[in-house]
């Protein structure tokens, strides 16, 4: 009886045993143990005043451009200059032959010494007469013809001068000037060649080019944009536009040593580009632009007040071009906001609604967390991540 009850017993404690074993093992399979938080590299947004420039292409072009054409023809007997070098105003470039021209100058300084003889014996006989007539020594007529006489000498004196300073002024034209200092061009023409008063194939041409104008073009779009922003108070003007320093990069990419200055924007749309041409003028010592490159410039448009700048790494797009962005929120939540973004300012989104200031925006790990995960932020190095997505030549 007793030994019965013993084996009962082990049985029973037996069974015990298994039945909290079991539900050990059922207990630890519903509650795994939870993983970490994942880290993701984010960027706290703070306002900052952000000068906005604009990039605008271009060429350049000679401040002064003077082409060179005879105003007398003959024979071209010498070139007095070197071809691509620097000339001075005043600077004879070309000897035509004025053997005919000095020989009607010549005719014209006889004609003028004859009118003058003319006009001296026409005074004598005018002045005699006039006396004469007081006295009735002579006729009233006699003395109206002298008088006549000595106008009509006076007259031809007149003309003999002027052909006398077309003479001149013809002869002088034999010697060809440049009308402006500059760079010269090659020589259309060399000694021995015929050329014509005011032909159409200039002989060279003359360029100033230090100064220098670069025209480039900005979109009346932009334009309009640009007024708006300044009349709503979204962007401050930085300066007077007439004064406003220009940076220029040149086709390989690299600035230009020389800032320009803006000049002027023209006041007329071109109907075929919808565009406006704006000048700058642009120091050129060393020669270094030349007449007709391509060129960039960098205008300061004004001043952005607390702009809210975002790293372009942090900011998405749809298809159809909608920007979001990925914010930690208070308690690590990650939160998708939708934004307003208005232009691009370096390697950053200035964006305008969506975000406030002070809050965090993922910039790394964004592929690794979605909405509503809770996360270990930290705080970017964006200088590396910028270098990183400028490297890989994409924005997100």
């Amino acid at each position: 009886m007793s030994s019965r009850f013993i084996r009962t017993g082990l049985a029973c404690a037996l069974a015990i045993g298994l039945l909290g074993a079991i539900a050990g093992c059922s207990g630890s399979s519903s509650a795994p143990p939870q993983l970490p938080a994942a880290q993701v590299g984010v960027v706290t947004i703070q306002p900052e005043n952000q000068p906005i420039t604009t990039e605008l292409s271009g060429r350049t072009r000679a401040r002064l451009s003077a082409e060179i054409r005879p105003q007398v023809g003959g024979i071209v007997q010498q070139r007095l200059f070197e071809e691509g070098a620097l000339v001075k105003a005043g600077q004879v470039l070309y000897q035509l032959d004025p053997a005919s021209y000095k020989a009607s100058y010549a005719s014209a300084q006889a004609s003028v010494a004859k009118a003058e003889a003319t006009v001296n014996s026409a005074k004598v006989t005018a002045r005699r007469n006039a006396e004469l007539a007081k006295i009735d020594a002579v006729s009233q007529q006699t003395n109206d013809d002298s008088q006549a006489t000595l106008q009509q000498a006076e007259a031809e004196l007149g003309v003999a001068r002027a052909s006398l300073d077309t003479a001149r002024i013809n002869l002088g034209f034999t010697r060809i000037t440049a009308p402006i200092a500059g760079r010269i061009e090659a020589s259309t023409v060399t000694p021995g060649a015929l050329v014509t008063a005011s032909q159409t194939t200039a002989l060279t041409t003359v360029q100033q080019l230090d100064p220098i104008h670069v025209d480039v073009t900005q979109s009346t779009t932009d334009l309009l944009r640009l007024q708006r922003e300044l009349t709503a108070g979204t962007l401050k003007s930085s300066s007077d536009k007439s004064e406003a320093s220009v940076k220029l990069l040149l086709e390989d990419g690299t600035v230009y040593a020389h800032a320009g200055r803006l000049q002027f924007a023209s006041v007329t749309v071109s109907e075929g580009t919808g565009a406006v041409t704006l000048r700058i003028l642009v120091p050129n010592p060393e020669r270094t632009l030349l007449p007709g490159m391509y060129v960039r410039a960098v205008l300061e448009e004004g001043v952005a007040e607390r702009a809210l700048l975002v790293p372009q790494q942090g900011v998405t797009r749809t298809a159809s071009g909608d920007a979001s962005a990925l914010v930690v929120t208070a308690d690590n939540k990650v939160e998708k906001r939708a934004l307003k973004v208005s232009r691009a300012v370096g390697n950053r989104w200035q964006v305008t609604d969506g975000l406030k200031a002070g809050e965090r925006v993922i910039v790394e790990g964004s592929l690794k967390v979605k909405v509503g995960d809770t996360v270990k932020p930290v705080t970017a190095d964006t200088t590396a991540t910028v270098a990183s997505a400028a490297s890989a030549g994409t924005t997100r």
